[in-house]
């Protein structure tokens, strides 16, 4: 295994090789490729998507991916669901705790828990919500057919060891790992718990700044990519395929990750939410929370994303005549909000790291009473510095769909509505 090594860029054609000369120049598919080595093209879009849009990466490996037997269905990854229902879904809020460590040795694909989504890998558009608990090193390796894999760690660091090299993330860093990329997930910390994303729709992207300019959110130089390593293994290995919902087995004679360079554009990135370069208001009022939106992935309607993934980083607030917590609000989009670390500035107490949220569509919500109360009383003429906490959301034009397993967990919260019953009347006609 080589170093951890990474390049930077959101988005670009990368060229990489684990060993001198391993990238032919002039022709991605010589008739003879250096050190032996086999041609092979993954695409992530269809060829015929504009330039701009066009993922894919030439590999050259050690063995071609074809090389392997028949897959059989796998069963026992009974955590995992494609079935979000059709019936009416509840417009009540929902609020869930922490879950629980897993007791059993559990690797990652056994630890991950469908808690919500919408849409299918069958429309390619929509999202699935999953929790992970994990307390074991894959031994297998996986790839994701349906869907690309955004990872938000929460505790414990994740080494995702793929096909294209390595990347290692902490809580307040998160990778993405597109359709197709073959990976297995090891834990240098022994365990890990944390937040996964499944993207039906179109991949991810840089939102646009618009009137913000060409500077500001996420920056494109702070996403990292792995450089080449690979792995020479001829002992048995088993190949993990999820497809159409389904998840499938077969074992291959040797480790399929075993790029030694490749260049394109379809490949995995990391990035470092203490990196976001939040925007906000220094007059009055608090900005919509597109202002937060590290990635987007759009949908065939301008405007109104497939899903959105945003955070609430550290920040200051200095806005004057106004209420800075996020006020109430009802909006069109749904939102699902996890907590990676510290307090949600708008939530008193009740939303745990590692908990999670859900205001679908139309549902109000805004802070607690003993928020609004602090807020409502707060020294404007002063900053609020917000410090030692990360927030995150889904938010998404679906309605987003709770699954039975999260509407049926110990971890949800019988009494999220209380939070805001102590907000009393304050209307008074007669005092302007």
């Amino acid at each position: 295994m080589t170093e951890l090594s990474y390049q930077a860029g959101f988005g670009n054609a990368f060229a990489t090789e684990a060993l001198p000369g391993a990238l032919p120049q002039g022709q991605n598919s010589p008739q003879r490729c250096p050190y032996g080595l086999y041609a092979e093209q993954l695409s992530g879009t269809a060829f015929t998507m504009a330039r701009a849009e066009n993922r894919r990466t030439w590999l050259y490996r050690i063995r071609p991916s074809a090389l392997q037997g028949r897959f059989t269905p796998l069963k026992g990854l009974n955590g995992w669901t494609h079935d979000f229902g059709s019936d009416p879904v509840t417009p009540n809020r929902l609020r869930w705790n922490p879950p629980e460590m897993p007791s059993a040795p559990t690797d990652f694909l056994e630890g991950v828990t469908t808690w919500a989504g919408a849409g299918s890998s069958n429309t390619q558009s929509g999202l699935a919500i999953h929790l992970y608990a994990t307390n074991q090193s894959m031994q297998r390796v996986f790839y994701n057919a349906d869907a690309e894999m955004l990872f938000v760690p929460q505790h414990g660091r994740l080494l995702l060891v793929t096909e294209l090299g390595r990347l290692s993330i902490e809580p307040c860093e998160i990778a993405v790992i597109p359709r197709g990329i073959r990976f297995r997930v090891e834990l240098p910390d022994n365990a890990a718990r944390g937040y996964l994303l499944e993207n039906f729709g179109a991949p991810l992207r840089l939102p646009e700044l618009g009137p913000l300019g060409s500077n500001g959110l996420a920056n494109a130089r702070d996403f990292l990519y792995p450089v080449a390593a690979y792995e020479d293994v001829d002992t048995a290995t088993e190949l993990v395929a999820k497809f159409t919902g389904g998840f499938w087995t077969t074992t291959l004679s040797h480790s399929p990750l075993d790029v030694v360079a490749w260049h394109g554009s379809h490949a995995p990135y990391k990035y470092d939410l203490r990196h976001f370069n939040v925007m906000g208001s220094i007059s009055f009022d608090h900005p919509d929370p597109c202002i937060f939106s590290v990635l987007t992935s759009p949908s065939a309607t301008p405007g109104a994303a497939n899903l959105d993934f945003a955070i609430f980083p550290p920040r200051i607030l200095a806005m004057e005549h106004t209420f800075r917590p996020p006020w109430f609000h009802r909006n069109y989009a749904s939102e699902f909000m996890g907590l990676i670390a510290g307090v949600y500035d708008a939530k008193a107490e009740g939303f745990a790291p590692g908990g999670s949220s859900l205001h679908n569509c139309m549902s109000p919500h805004g802070p607690d009473a003993a928020t609004f109360e602090k807020a409502s009383n707060a020294d404007l003429s002063r900053p609020d510095y917000i410090r030692d906490t990360m927030a995150f959301m889904f938010e998404s034009r679906w309605v987003i769909r709770p699954t039975p397993a999260a509407l049926n967990s110990p971890t949800l919260q019988q009494n999220y509505d209380d939070v805001w019953a102590g907000l009393t009347r304050h209307f008074d006609p007669t005092a302007r």
